[in-house]
């Protein structure tokens, strides 16, 4: 099955030749081999490069497992350059090397080499980015399918498309199984096989059943505010287990270097200044997400969140949970509350400000979404997403209201 990933594509394609190494990151199974080894390779062909110009590695096969040895995968692509013409190196999974950063490093050196490379922890690419690559490198993030690309491969009728995505997410896998419980199937041992069983591993984890439990209980309150702290108080009252808060930390940051999960930090909207706790966590694939709870807890509102938050992450956008503090009059005083926004998006010197719910069957629920938008005084974009299928109007107080459906499968709509 072909699936549309232009963006990431266009990306690779904006970046050839710049002396960089093109890092392409991302969750397991979200697609970066495909992105790497079919799309890229299938752009390079068709720009009349020969397949002997293009060089392929997979850490991951077994066959190719002795190119893991940084010496040998250095002295292999040496052999493979036989003249000047402009060759492409392609190694998918390179975490899987030893002292990778160094041996990259070495390769751009190589002036008729132009390299890419696939990884799928961030601790081991988003920090050496940083450091050891001493800005040699150049970070391409993927995502799971978004919903626009998932449904440009199944087509058909959107609500039918909305109640797959929403309940099986978008790993490209899951498009070619047929039944229900094949995806699910999948998507639970996905998670049991390669997620925790990797984290464990490479973090040398004793207590592997605490981290899957503290994993359930994240997943069991995506959107919701919380910290360490309070997930350990949650720990202990509903698995009657003690797991101190360094611990959960410690765990949190596992998640998120495996990019199972992802955070959206407080903003204090009229003061501008960010308040480090509590925050949010929302999962990077919500198929995932469901199959940790053996797809029970199928809260529409909540789904409906994460999948919006995702959809801004892939378009390129700074996410914030936004506060909102102001006055209000209590008899013979004003006392200070605050209220809440969704998501603070940023981009450049752009900002929305956007709110998501279900449905507003009422005026009451109509001005209860918008009360916090009400309060903040600048002239940044204030928008309402539901689920209901309408097209995308503007009320007297310059409220913008917007259509799931509109807005996931149009990428400029908030423009």
């Amino acid at each position: 099955m072909n699936i549309n990933r232009d963006r990431y594509l266009n990306q690779l394609i904006n970046r050839k030749h710049n002396g960089l190494i093109k890092i392409v990151s991302g969750m397991r199974r979200c697609g970066k081999s495909y992105l790497l080894s079919e799309l890229f390779k299938g752009h390079l062909k068709k720009n009349e490069v020969s397949a002997k110009q293009i060089i392929s590695i997979d850490l991951e096969d077994f066959a190719q497992r002795h190119l893991r040895n940084p010496e040998t995968c250095y002295d292999f692509v040496k052999s493979k350059i036989k003249d000047k013409k402009q060759h492409y190196l392609l190694i998918d999974e390179v975490q899987l090397m030893e002292n990778f950063a160094d041996v990259l490093n070495g390769f751009l050196h190589i002036k008729n080499l132009d390299v890419y490379v696939t990884g799928s922890n961030s601790k081991f690419l988003s920090t050496d980015v940083v450091s050891e690559f001493r800005g040699r490198g150049d970070e391409v993030r993927v995502y799971p399918l978004t919903f626009a690309e998932y449904y440009s491969a199944v087509k058909g009728d959107w609500q039918d498309a909305w109640n797959e995505y929403s309940t099986f997410g978008g790993l490209p896998y899951t498009l070619s199984l047929k039944s229900d419980e094949d995806k699910a199937k999948y998507l639970k041992n996905l998670f049991k096989e390669t997620y925790v069983r990797d984290i464990v591993e490479r973090n040398k984890v004793r207590n592997d059943s605490e981290l899957e439990e503290l994993l359930n209980i994240v997943a069991s309150n995506i959107g919701a505010l919380t910290n360490p702290k309070k997930l350990s108080d949650t720990f202990k009252s509903v698995k009657n287990i003690s797991l101190t808060p360094p611990t959960v930390k410690q765990f949190i940051d596992y998640f998120q270097d495996s990019f199972l999960i992802n955070q959206a930090v407080r903003y204090d909207i009229k003061g501008k200044k960010y308040i480090g706790s509590p925050l949010k966590y929302y999962f990077s694939d919500i198929g995932l997400r469901n199959a940790i709870l053996n797809f029970r807890q199928q809260e529409e509102t909540h789904i409906m969140e994460n999948i919006v938050f995702n959809e801004l992450l892939s378009r390129g956008y700074q996410i914030d949970v936004g506060i909102v503090e102001f006055l209000e009059k209590k008899s013979t005083c004003y006392v200070k509350k605050h209220t809440e926004v969704d998501f603070v998006v940023n981009n450049f010197n752009q900002r929305y400000y956007i709110q998501v719910a279900s449905s507003i069957p009422t005026q009451e629920k109509k001005e209860q979404e918008e009360r916090s938008l009400l309060k903040i005084n600048d002239a940044f974009r204030k928008i309402v997403i539901v689920k209901d299928n309408i097209k995308t109007r503007i009320d007297d107080n310059g409220i913008i209201t917007i259509g799931l459906k509109d807005f996931l499968l149009n990428g400029d709509i908030l423009d």
